[in-house]
């Protein structure tokens, strides 16, 4: 079984209860898997996901660089 640990919960902006999760996750493919960060997408503000996405730790650095030059480019 996992073990996950809601780390922050982030309004989503452009809607009324919508949030954004963020979670790690110890072991989320079983016995033995490597950790990683869940980041889930709620419209109805619960701890239920519409939609999440399971990022490697070793993939997370590369990731915040990518949105941090489109962010930049944005502004």
């Amino acid at each position: 079984m996992t073990n996950a640990k809601l780390e922050k919960v982030i309004a989503l902006e452009g809607t009324k209860k919508g949030s954004i999760l963020v979670a790690h996750i110890d072991e989320p493919y079983g016995k033995d898997s490597k950790p990683i960060i869940s980041i889930g997408v709620s419209l109805k503000g619960d701890n239920e996901p519409d939609w999440k996405v399971h990022i490697p730790y070793e993939n997370l650095d590369e990731l915040i660089d990518v949105l941090n030059e489109i962010k930049k480019a944005k502004d």
